[in-house]
């Protein structure tokens, strides 16, 4: 694309009153107007072929992905085959949670500028296109082109807590030395019979080979790996909204990286299911090294919903992919008892074979209403509503727990490292 710059219209709008001018006082010399609107033109088309640009090769580099609140830089990068023109500039087109310049100069001879990005959500943001002008050596007309990218970049949560966190909060490594070692007595997997010893639990006692050996034999078990954990996130409109600033459905997916990553140092196998009115992401339950980088792509493709969760669809269709009995953590948010009552029934349907976490995080800003002193007559009203929604939030509450569900509430910033300590209380339990 060629179009004048500013000079170029500026000369244009000066030569059009001369020309008028020349014409009123020497009629006979009316065609030197004309002459100079047709130098002006013959200029530019000078400033067209000298300008340069034929053969430019455009290209743009950056991350693959990058952390909530994180600024990155995409490098872009302009190759002449010729002199380079003196000055260039670029423009970035993207679209999703991210904030960017409009525009950014860079210098002709090294033909790159850096456009720094700044990533405000998690979710994914597009390069769709590049755009590149220079001015024609004459300096009358802009020279632009636009090529299409089609890349992406990740924006996924910042897991750098989750590691200094995870290593504060598990530290059986650090216990049992560098060396990988079985864990005995931790769990409710058979390992072997032994001699029976002060400070063993007494119900490991095998009376049967007890009687065999005339001495008491106790029972060592050794702590269970390659359990199935699936982390269910709810992205509908509730889990959408701000908690202290923070998207609810962020806040459950920092929790659940978080406890994912302590369970894959554990031995565990873990899954990442997503759903709003229907099933949106689903990683299968896997390990190994390249297990958390995958359930952190799967994470940051979870995107924010407007649409009411439909919990039977979502949890059916959950249930019908696991082929053995798992540990389901479910992130969610409920406002009353009339929208939880499908909830409940899909959550009846899990119980009968595997065992089902629920993660509610504390809603503080109606405990503040609540708990603060009234001043005015909305006050009253305003404690008054926040106090029913709360009691209805503890009724669902205790009939999940009736049910046979454990849950697991806490304030948004302890989500995280409360559901880890449920988590490792079940393995404790050999509740898995």
């Amino acid at each position: 694309m060629i179009y004048p710059t500013r000079l170029a219209i500026l000369a244009a709008a000066a030569v059009a009153p001369l020309a008028l001018l020349i014409a009123l006082l020497a009629p006979a010399w009316w065609t030197g107007g004309v002459a100079l609107l047709g130098l002006l033109l013959l200029l530019c088309a000078l400033d067209v072929l000298s300008g340069g640009g034929h053969g430019v090769e455009v290209s743009c580099e950056g991350p693959r992905a990058a952390g909530i609140g994180e600024s990155f830089a995409v490098t872009a990068h302009a190759r002449f085959p010729g002199p380079a023109p003196r000055a260039l500039e670029f423009a970035l087109g993207v679209s999703g949670p991210v904030a960017a310049p409009f525009g950014l100069r860079a210098d002709g001879e090294a033909g790159k500028a850096a456009i720094l990005l700044k990533a405000e959500r998690r979710g994914t943001v597009r390069l769709d296109s590049l755009w590149l002008r220079w001015r024609g050596r004459l300096g009358l007309v802009w020279k632009q082109k636009q090529i299409g990218l089609g890349q992406a970049v990740l924006i996924t949560p910042d897991i750098r807590r989750l590691h200094e966190a995870s290593a504060q909060m598990r530290n059986r490594e650090a216990m049992h030395g560098i060396k990988a070692q079985m864990q005995i007595g931790e769990g409710a997997e058979f390992e072997a019979l032994a001699d029976y010893r002060q400070g063993m639990d007494r119900r490991a006692i095998d009376w049967k080979q007890s009687a065999r050996h005339t001495a008491l034999i106790g029972k060592e078990y050794r702590t269970e790996r390659n359990n199935n954990v699936i982390m269910a996130l709810d992205a509908g409109r509730a889990m959408s909204e701000p908690l202290d600033g923070v998207p609810r459905v962020d806040r459950a997916v920092s929790a659940a990286l978080l406890t994912a990553f302590v369970a894959l140092k554990d031995g565990d196998r873990v899954g990442l299911f997503a759903f709003d009115s229907r099933p949106r992401a689903s990683s299968p339950p896997i390990s190994g090294p390249r297990a958390f980088p995958t359930l952190q792509r799967v994470a940051a493709g979870v995107d924010y919903s407007p649409s009411e969760t439909n919990y039977t669809l979502a949890l059916a269709t959950l249930a019908s992919g696991l082929k053995r009995r798992s540990l389901i953590i479910v992130f969610t948010e409920f406002a009353d008892t009339i929208s939880a009552e499908l909830m409940l029934g899909a959550v009846g349907a899990l119980l009968k074979r595997h065992l089902v976490l629920f993660v509610v995080m504390k809603d503080e800003e109606l405990e503040a209403f609540t708990a603060a002193e009234p001043a005015e007559p909305d006050d009253v009203s305003r404690a008054v509503t926040a106090a029913a929604l709360l009691r209805e939030r503890r009724l669902v509450m205790t009939r999940l727990r009736h049910l046979g569900v454990h849950v697991v509430e806490a304030a948004a910033a302890e989500a995280g490292p409360a559901l880890v300590n449920a988590y490792l209380d079940m393995k404790r339990r050999s509740l898995l």
